[in-house]
């Protein structure tokens, strides 16, 4: 497990009609800030801002197929024009469970990366797929 120090924030946040928006820089729109997607914005400027990942290879809640469903993911970052590393991201007072893992599992078979991560703003835990283990650390892009 790690516990990642997120950046200071310096979100942009506007309330309207008493609900609480936060702009997504990757996604250029403003969204309901709920506390999945704090943990997704944050988890967003860490990797931007701490692991120095390109914001333009960033793809954040996009739709994929599996089966018959549509799913949408949280992050994926992108590298040599394929998906790389698949991110979910849960509130901070959701448990990461076997759940939480069959999720993300689920859109490793659309997607094929190398690195699975999930978190909750808590804990975060890196599967790297290649080597078939968890991993102490996020991957470096570079």
């Amino acid at each position: 497990m790690l516990i990642l120090p997120f950046p200071t924030p310096n979100f942009r946040i506007k309330e309207e009609n008493n609900k609480e928006f936060i702009f997504d820089e990757i996604r250029k729109i403003w969204v309901r800030l709920t506390p999945e997607e704090w943990v997704r914005q944050n988890f967003i400027q860490y990797l931007i801002q701490t692991k120095k990942y390109p914001s333009s290879l960033l793809s954040v809640e996009k739709e994929i197929t599996l089966g018959d469903l549509k799913k949408r993911y949280d992050i994926v970052v992108y590298k040599n024009s394929i998906p790389w590393l698949l991110v979910e991201c849960k509130e901070m007072n959701v448990t990461l469970s076997e759940q939480t893992a069959s999720q993300i599992l689920a859109y490793q078979l659309v997607l094929q990366v190398a690195y699975l991560i999930i978190t909750n703003g808590l804990q975060t835990f890196c599967f790297d797929t290649n080597a078939n283990q968890f991993i102490s650390f996020i991957p470096e892009y570079a």
